[in-house]
């Protein structure tokens, strides 16, 4: 049966009307759901039950694969099964069913153990084997079972192939096919002990003929053509054999595959020490006995009894035994009653002295472990709380206390749960605003369009956020009318005249009657302003709203729809804001569109908080999360390909660099060619001459021959000259090649760098419509949240333009099981370092929120966290990749509160404006819609 949740799915019953219903009128029309054979009265109800079963969120019982729907993980069961029936030996169900009907075993995995452990080495007729022979394996049926001789036969003696296996002759001890079934009678039986079952039904004395089969998948893994010759001339012929050379398929017996096969065909009951039982179809079957015997029937009754007799034992030992009243005794029982009041007394001193030797022993182990330690050198990053700023550190400037974050500047701080849940409505408005057709706005902006009072001029933030999630809703199933229902449920359980603010039931539900009936064919058209959005609203909360998922239903819907009478709201305008509990009856009947602003910001909250927990299941959010995890991947893919480039482009960078300061030593003077010619040619010139004296013949030969040389040495200074020119230009231009392609790999990297960043907020995108992680958490397991740049939301808008939605960071407390694990430490001063370096305001419960608004209340806090932690570690290394955009967001929410700020910070959360206050200046008021020209 397929699971939801880790629950069986349980079908739908006909309920008792419907089958009554059926008996007086057997031509009445209902819903048939033909997959699961289940009836349904009414559409709504067949609707529903088919788009529950659409869901993928079933899993396979079998496989425990997910993200199935119904029938995917009905038909994938039935595939298992029927994988899981053709594969298991045929020959072994019976026996293993008449094994299993009737034990008393707590665990299935147990009752798996004891089936495997006495049948891995028992054989049936018709039993496809393997037999290990001559050290080859071959595939065989098993034919005939002898049951033990008394004389022990040879093992794998081979019989000639004969024509047919009826031809062979009979052993004496031979069984007939017919009798299979009886064989291993007392070793299959779980009701006799192993041992015992394993001495007087031993299965090594069991002597098995077996068919060698010719199998083709067996002769494609012999190596040559004599091997395979060799092993055909085994097909066909008979062998006797012992179960030691004998082994099954594992694909067709296994302690998994038998898990399986015994799941899959008993039950038992959810009663103490019920046994396990055969499902009656398949004991009709395999020929099972549905019937339990007597003897088996007083045997669980007994297993019954005393499981009942050891739960009641432990419970009197609890609770105590009874006070009885004590008979008063002799002197012989005064006398033993002392005597052993002195043992006792002497054994209780010596189990004293040996418990305190012992806890002294213990206590001196401690403390030899505890200096141990001590010597022990701390590497760190290591558990936060073990981290303690020495007074080196501290004389440093490291900071021991905390900044205190705000709690009462969040948007409707004096109620943690109201902000949490405006957070969480406002969160899934600018992550899913493009499949919701939505624009991006701030959560300042948020935040005063939900304390918008006014009715003229209208909030235009107000009307698109709720006209996207209607029409969004109009696609996810609904009950009409569940708000009625879920009403008039509640007045049975009421008195006659029960009234909230001064409305009955009753009264309520029929001013709800005509009202917002045509809901989701009412069109809200962006160029009239969402004209109707608030009785479109009043419709969408009367068929999507309960007072299950929504508590306040009732109230809301009156505020929504009666309004007190004129003289109690002129009068109360003049009067001061405490006013008497019959000045909040509302008596007259409104419309929603005069009412929605006189809600209070916390009822809009809710109302919003449920449209968006209903879209969460609607195809288009499920359709963009699923496009963003296809587009994360591919991000993934791409960033693994750029960081291989920029390490090419790096490594070629390296090399041209090596090679610059190779050619660099060259480049300033004469090659050593050269230099050698150079001297050479000069070497001719002071050659001197071969006769002493100079007569006037040699003097006008040596001249001629001098200045020949000086030719010759003034053309050999040319040359060289020309060549060390024709060098160095060649060297200028390969260095200014090569700077010039080292300039291009750099532009390069910084392409591929700037890409990167570009991802990361891509990534920080497309990831925040998937799921949302904190930055990390601080020492306490107080958790950082920065909402910025998620979903549709961006960290810089055109022309890099800093971009905010929050513009602060938020801290929350820390969850119970974080609180839980550091009150278990060992250490005592817990409370007491919290208290020192948070301070008593600084100290946040469970799910309790706070902020840090300011630029330089942040640089503190970075200053405070301690990298030698694990988690401030990574804290300090998140915000620092982040910084960029972080500090930024910061200093430009700030500018833009000080230049949009028309009131004072205190008097901000007033509905009322002053009469010479323009309203529609106010930036929320300016907020315009881009994404709904083209959507509604």
């Amino acid at each position: 049966m397929p699971t939801c949740r880790r629950k069986r799915v349980v079908l739908t019953e006909p309920s008792e009307a419907l089958l009554q219903a059926a008996k007086s009128n057997p031509n009445k029309e209902v819903y048939y759901l033909q997959q699961t054979g289940e009836i349904f009265e009414t559409y709504e109800a067949y609707a529903a039950r088919m788009s529950f079963y659409r869901l993928k969120q079933f899993q396979c019982e079998v496989t425990g694969k997910s993200g199935l729907d119904y029938f995917q993980a009905l038909e994938s069961e039935q595939q298992e099964a029927q994988t899981m029936h053709s594969r298991f030996p045929e020959p072994l169900k019976a026996a293993v069913l008449k094994a299993v009907q009737w034990q008393v075993v707590g665990r299935l995995d147990h009752l798996v153990e004891a089936v495997f452990d006495r049948f891995k080495d028992r054989y049936f007729v018709d039993e496809k084997v393997f037999v290990d022979a001559q050290g080859d394996k071959f595939y065989a049926k098993v034919v005939q079972v002898q049951p033990p001789k008394t004389k022990s036969e040879s093992v794998g003696v081979p019989v000639e192939n004969q024509a047919s296996s009826s031809s062979v002759p009979s052993p004496p001890h031979g069984i007939a096919d017919d009798d299979a079934v009886q064989f291993h009678k007392i070793g299959g039986d779980l009701k006799i002990p192993a041992k015992e079952a394993l001495v007087r039904d031993d299965p090594l004395k069991y002597i098995y003929k077996v068919q060698i089969l010719e199998e083709q998948h067996e002769k494609s893994h012999e190596k040559g053509k004599a091997a395979s010759k060799d092993k055909a001339k085994w097909s066909g012929t008979f062998m006797e054999v012992q179960c030691s050379v004998i082994s099954r398929d594992r694909l067709a017996f296994s302690k998994s595959i038998l898990r399986r096969f015994i799941r899959d065909c008993v039950d038992r009951d959810a009663a103490v020490a019920s046994p396990w039982t055969v499902k009656p179809v398949i004991a009709k079957h395999y020929g099972v006995d549905s019937v339990m015997p007597e003897e088996t029937r007083k045997g669980v009754e007994d297993i019954k009894r005393g499981e009942i007799d050891k739960r009641k034992k432990i419970w009197e030992d609890k609770e105590g035994p009874p006070t009885k009243k004590q008979k008063k005794m002799t002197a012989a029982q005064e006398e033993r009653v002392k005597a052993l009041a002195v043992a006792a007394e002497k054994r209780e001193r010596e189990a004293r002295e040996k418990a305190e030797r012992q806890q002294k022993a213990k206590e001196e182990a401690e403390r030899l472990a505890a200096e141990k330690k001590k010597k022990k050198p701390i590497r760190y990053p290591t558990e936060d709380l073990d981290v303690r700023l020495n007074d080196k550190e501290k004389k440093a400037g490291l900071k021991v206390k905390k900044p205190t974050p705000s709690k009462l500047g969040l948007p409707f701080g004096e109620d943690q749960g109201t902000f949490e849940a405006f957070l969480t409505s406002w969160n899934f408005l600018v992550i899913y605003g493009q499949p919701l057709h939505l624009s991006t706005f701030t959560m300042d902006e948020f935040e005063h369009a939900l304390r918008h009072s006014l009715v003229d001029p209208p909030c235009a933030l107000l009307g698109e956020i709720h006209s996207t999630l209607i029409y969004n809703l109009r696609t996810v199933p609904f009950t009409r009318h569940s708000a009625v229902l879920s009403l008039l449920r509640l007045q049975d359980t009421l008195e006659e005249d029960h009234r909230v603010l001064g409305v009955s039931v009753d009264e309520l539900a029929g001013a709800m009657a005509d009202v917002g009936n045509n809901w989701e064919r009412i069109p809200l058209r962006h160029t009239e302003m969402r004209d109707g959005w608030e009785e479109a609203l009043l419709g969408c909360l009367k068929d999507h709203a309960t007072l299950d998922n929504f508590p306040r239903l009732r109230e809301v819907l009156t505020r929504l729809l009666f309004a007190p009478e004129p003289a109690e709201v002129s009068s109360s305008s003049s009067s001061s804001r405490v006013s008497s509990p019959a000045a909040n009856n509302l008596s007259v009947q409104s419309s929603p569109s005069e009412r929605y602003y006189a809600l209070p910001p916390a009822d809009r909250i809710d109302i919003l908080t449920l449209m968006c927990n209903l879209a969460v299941s609607s195809k288009a959010v499920h359709s963009h999360m699923e496009s963003c995890e296809e587009q994360l991947t591919a991000l993934r893919k791409e960033k693994i390909e750029i960081g291989r480039q920029k390490k090419q482009y790096t490594e070629e960078m390296n090399s041209l660099a090596g090679e610059a300061e190779v050619k660099e030593p060259v480049t300033n003077g004469i090659t050593p060619d050269e230099d050698t010619m150079m001297h050479e040619s000069s070497d001719l010139s002071d050659v001197p001459s071969e006769d002493g004296s100079e007569t006037a013949s040699t003097s006008s030969a040596r001249q001629k021959r001098s200045a020949r040389q000086k030719d010759l040495r003034q053309k050999a200074h040319t040359q060289a000259h020309a060549k060390q020119r024709e060098l160095a230009r060649a060297q200028a231009a390969s260095a200014k090649q090569a700077l010039a392609e080292h300039r291009r790999l750099d532009e390069e990297v910084n392409k591929l760098e700037r890409r990167l960043e570009a991802i990361e907020r891509e990534f920080r995108k497309l990831l925040g419509a998937v799921r949302i992680k904190p930055l990390g958490k601080d020492r306490f397991h107080n958790r950082i949240w920065w909402f910025d740049g998620m979903g549709s939301a961006s960290l810089l808008g055109s022309g890099g333009v800093v971009q905010y939605g929050t513009g602060r960071i938020f801290i929350q407390g820390p969850s119970e099981m974080d609180l839980e694990l550091m009150l278990k430490r060992d250490d005592d001063d817990y409370e007491a370092r919290r208290l020192e370096e948070e301070g008593p305001e600084g100290m946040l419960a469970p799910s309790e929120w706070a902020q840090y608004a300011e630029p330089e209340e942040l640089d503190e806090f970075l200053a405070w966290l301690n990298p030698k932690g694990v988690r401030e570690l990574a804290l300090k290394n998140s915000f620092l990749k982040w910084w960029n955009h972080i500090a930024p967001g910061m200093r430009k929410r700030i500018s833009d509160l000080n230049i949009s700020a028309k009131l004072p910070e205190a008097r901000r959360s007033t509905r009322t404006k002053s009469s010479g206050h323009d309203v529609s200046r106010e930036p929320y008021m300016m907020w315009t819609n881009r994404r709904a020209v083209n959507s509604v």
